[in-house]
């Protein structure tokens, strides 16, 4: 009976997650028209999250262990986190500008190549053994890439698919990638909270040099010149970043990274409904076969996958995303 109400439990956190995640798309877009997008969207984002993850630690009385177990961390540990919080500012910062550059489905799609990179990745390191399924698997993505980037023109403008969209989408990718190599056992010793406590800390930091570098400074300083982008920020903030963060690892903690993995694949196809319905910007018919494609491979990858138990944190992007 308990059992059965982990995997309920789990699954429905799992999905709510992915849910959640997958509103980002169009959230992005939304704060862009109000003034606040790209890095600037992140850095704003992360500010949120932080304080929603740190309010939660003190609600729960973990402040004092959080701070301990990072103090304890040896250095191995330090570089591993420090390379993860790295990667989550990458991966926000790419994936959410590749949102305003081409349509969210194929920066989604793109992203969701992360689960192939691992497997590559898992099999050059001698974790895993490069198996007929999981070949398979990685065949199926790299076609569904190819048939997403040969679909051709943007659906809704007609115009080419931008070229750094489709860079920034990968850049996200390959960020994940070395997110969870990183993760599975780099820092496994600090409380989950308050190891995405210390990946979104990073991001408003790396998020807001980047924005100021790359001329954002006025879309860093517009939600306190305007009410309009808040609701947006809000909602990316404290929903699809500290809530979502916190059911993707219930669900990991209660129904194992496998099952959560599978069920992380709704996000994508959220986001490609909400920016059909509220964007009016579906993939044309050879994308949405690639697409099916990617999240094919990502689910034998999924499937063929070891059982781990133990937490990964999400930078703050689905996994997300």
């Amino acid at each position: 009976m308990a059992r059965d109400r982990d995997l309920l439990v789990g699954s429905a956190a799992a999905l709510a997650g992915a849910s959640l995640f997958g509103m980002l798309g169009p959230l992005t877009r939304f704060a862009a028209d109000a003034g606040v997008g790209g890095a600037a969207f992140t850095a704003w984002r992360a500010i949120l999250g932080v304080a929603f993850v740190a309010g939660l630690i003190l609600v729960r009385g973990r402040a004092r262990s959080s701070v301990d177990a990072l103090r304890a961390l040896p250095p191995r540990g330090r570089l591993a986190l420090g390379t993860a919080a790295v990667m989550g500012i990458c991966l926000n910062v790419s994936i959410f500008t590749a949102f305003g550059l081409v349509p969210i489905a194929l920066a989604l799609m793109l992203f969701y190549t992360y689960p192939a990179g691992v497997a590559v990745v898992d099999v050059a390191l001698g974790r895993e053994r490069l198996t007929a399924p999981r070949l398979a698997a990685l065949g199926l993505s790299f076609t569904g890439v190819v048939l997403v980037l040969l679909g051709g023109a943007d659906t809704v403008t007609g115009a080419p698919i931008s070229v750094l969209g489709v860079l920034l989408g990968l850049a996200a990718a390959a960020s994940q990638v070395v997110f969870v190599t990183v993760s599975r056992h780099g820092y496994d010793t600090v409380p989950a909270d308050a190891a995405t406590l210390v990946a979104m800390a990073a991001s408003i930091v790396g998020a807001s040099a980047i924005a100021l570098v790359v001329g954002q400074g006025s879309a860093l300083v517009a939600p306190l010149q305007s009410l309009d982008p808040w609701p947006y920020l809000v909602l990316a903030g404290v929903a699809a970043a500290g809530i979502s963060s916190m059911l993707f690892l219930t669900a990991i903690r209660t129904i194992g990274g496998t099952r959560t993995g599978i069920l992380m694949l709704f996000e994508p196809v959220v986001g490609t409904v909400l920016a059909a319905l509220l964007l009016g910007e579906p993939l044309g018919p050879v994308q949405l076969v690639g697409g099916a494609l990617v999240l094919a491979g990502a689910l034998v990858l999924q499937l063929r996958a070891e059982p781990d138990l133990s937490p990964i944190t999400e930078p703050g992007a689905g996994p997300v995303v």
